[in-house]
């Protein structure tokens, strides 16, 4: 959450706070003896909403800090700790079957921010959605685990368990991850100004969850009294929590950029730099007096500063919502449910597999169901004999695997569709065919075809007056600005099964402005957010050095491959990569 700040709203002037949401009680840290207490105290308003395991929320938190600490110790939206936190965000989504989106944020954002991160459950009516957001930037001083990744992390495993448990839908979810805010709100404001004003009529409501975990917190809702705000309240009053409105937090969050455009808002919120009052302690038990967060925008804002009892309280709470709002809360008349068997199988290129798709009546009457596979790499076809069948019958779906695909694990997911939608999950492994072929799986590694696939900093890639490239006559030139900034490109690849070896290649320039051997300025390759190789200005040299990282600890695997340029304040470094191949063998 943003610093203090003032600003006018529809003739109105607003002092905003600039510190974390809500707060809560309770101890700070390990996670409760049993993460479904909430639950169990609230069975007749969560019969239908699933418990969100609580130790899963932390694992999230448990990334997101090694993430703040292998860059810097924090994940400003400008450096490599947020987009390695986005790429992790993003990864369990992809794989969890969510339509996802990186949104550059173009205008507004700070110098360098990284994108927004947008997924889309793909079910449910597209005209009526209900939008669940948090920020997920920290401030420079810390790695900003309350503030906000306590909201992201509950967020995240929110949306998986959607996916795991699959509902019927009666109305889209939509979940934002944004960039910036803490530097004034831009991420989700870039968001909101993006869309058509038929996109903002779509939106029914917008939940905001920021620092929702405050080891000294309470319990507060944005707007409390309000429609939106009616499923969110319910929960909390089940556990007879008495929350109150957020008043700390108006303003302040991501939440006020969809108000702006007249959308109805609400989230929970724990507290951020205000202090608890007397009755909030009698109430609520912590220490009145003190902070919510005593660690509010400061280096201790870890995984030690998570109070589990308000983060469980939250994610259910939140998942509560979730099911009010958008899952269907009738059963259909007529419903089904569909199932692979096997729900895995291997194949060499140029082989197919079949496996049984399944379809049983689990309400009502039969109906017909249609069949269609998503998620297949280029290469694989999936056809159904028959496409469509009646409930209770069942479908042979033969995937047949094209001589080229490259060796490796491919997640699938067959659909069927009725009067409702269900899915069923169905796992392809390529092997490779008769031993090791040797491949090359990095695409446009010379820069020379535009900049897709690569992703990150597209900007830094082209062909610019001082400098030239290794080969062709496009490159990309990352750092060199003289001031303090950071430039990534990355890309995701899949690197094959059935061989002993995978080795990246690229070609490396640096030149630089500052002297000696002292380190200022750093270049890096990451796989998955791990660096693999550090380079600097004391490096620098004339022309282009070839780089070699062994990879084969990676054979068999989708990873995300990025070039990383870090510059401090002063005097330039300038890291220039071309012709960069990962090949096995």
């Amino acid at each position: 959450m943003p610093r203090l700040r003032r600003i006018t709203l529809a003739g109105l002037s607003l002092v905003t706070a600039a510190a974390g949401l809500a707060a809560l009680p309770a101890s700070a840290g390990a996670a409760p003896a049993d993460h479904r207490t909430a639950a169990a105290q609230a069975p007749a308003l969560t019969a239908a909403a699933p418990d969100i395991d609580v130790t899963r929320v932390q694992a999230h938190l448990t990334e997101l800090n090694a993430i703040a600490g292998r860059n810097g110790g924090n994940r400003r939206s400008t450096t490599q700790g947020y987009r390695d936190s986005v790429a992790y965000v993003k990864g369990k989504l992809q794989a969890a079957g969510y339509t996802v989106t990186e949104q550059p944020c173009t205008s507004g954002c700070t110098s360098g921010a990284g994108p927004n991160l947008i997924a889309e459950w793909p079910q449910g009516d597209a005209s009526k959605v209900y939008m669940f957001g948090s920020h997920l930037d920290s401030v420079s001083a810390g790695p900003g685990i309350n503030d906000n990744g306590s909201g992201s992390a509950t967020l995240l495993e929110v949306a998986l368990k959607l996916a795991e448990t699959s509902p019927s839908m009666a109305a889209r979810v939509r979940f934002g991850w944004w960039t910036d805010e803490e530097q004034g709100l831009n991420g989700s404001d870039f968001y909101v100004r993006s869309l058509t004003s038929a996109q903002r009529s779509a939106i029914k409501a917008y939940y905001n969850f920021d620092m929702v975990a405050s080891p000294n917190g309470g319990y507060f809702i944005n707007h409390v009294t309000s429609s939106a705000a009616a499923p969110m309240k319910a929960y909390w009053d089940s556990l007879n929590l008495q929350p109150e409105e957020n008043t700390e937090g108006a303003g302040r969050s991501d939440d006020y950029s969809f108000e702006n455009y007249g959308i109805p808002t609400s989230g929970y919120a724990m507290g951020a730099s205000a202090r608890k009052t007397s009755a909030q302690a009698a109430k609520w038990g912590g220490t009145a007096g003190a902070a919510y967060d005593g660690c509010y925008h400061s280096s201790c804002d870890t995984t030690a500063n998570i109070n589990a009892t308000g983060l469980n309280r939250s994610a259910d709470g939140v998942a509560y919502t979730l099911w009010k709002q958008a899952v269907s809360d009738t059963t259909p008349a007529n419903d089904f449910s569909v199932s692979a068997s096997p729900a895995a199988g291997s194949a060499d290129p140029g082989t197919s597999l079949t496996t049984t798709v399944a379809t049983t009546t689990t309400s009502g009457s039969a109906q017909t169901v249609n069949l269609t596979a998503t998620g297949a790499p280029a290469g694989v076809t999936v056809a159904f004999s028959p496409a469509s069948v009646t409930s209770g019958s069942s479908s042979t779906a033969t995937i047949s695997v094209g001589s080229s695909v490259p060796p490796g694990t491919y997640p699938l997911t067959i659909t069927g569709t009725g009067s409702t939608t269900h899915t069923a999950p169905y796992t392809l492994t390529v092997k490779g065919a008769g031993g090791c072929t040797a491949s090359q799986v990095i695409s446009n590694g010379g820069f020379e075809s535009g900049t897709s696939p690569w992703t990150g900093d597209t900007g830094a890639i082209g062909s610019f007056s001082g400098q030239s490239a290794h080969s062709g006559s496009r490159y990309a030139w990352l750092a060199g600005y003289g001031h303090a900034a950071t430039d990534t490109v990355s890309q995701t690849v899949t690197v094959p099964s059935g061989c002993t070896k995978a080795t990246l290649k690229y070609w490396l320039h640096i030149d630089t402005d500052e002297s000696g051997t002292t380190v200022y300025d750093t270049f890096q390759v990451k796989v998955d957010g791990t660096a693999k190789q550090t380079y600097s200005n004391a490096g620098a040299a004339t022309g282009y050095t070839e780089r070699t990282l062994d990879l084969t600890p990676y054979l068999g695997r989708q990873i995300t491959l990025t070039f990383t340029a870090t510059e401090d304040s002063s005097l330039q470094t300038s890291f220039v990569v071309d012709d960069a191949t990962l090949t096995t063998g």
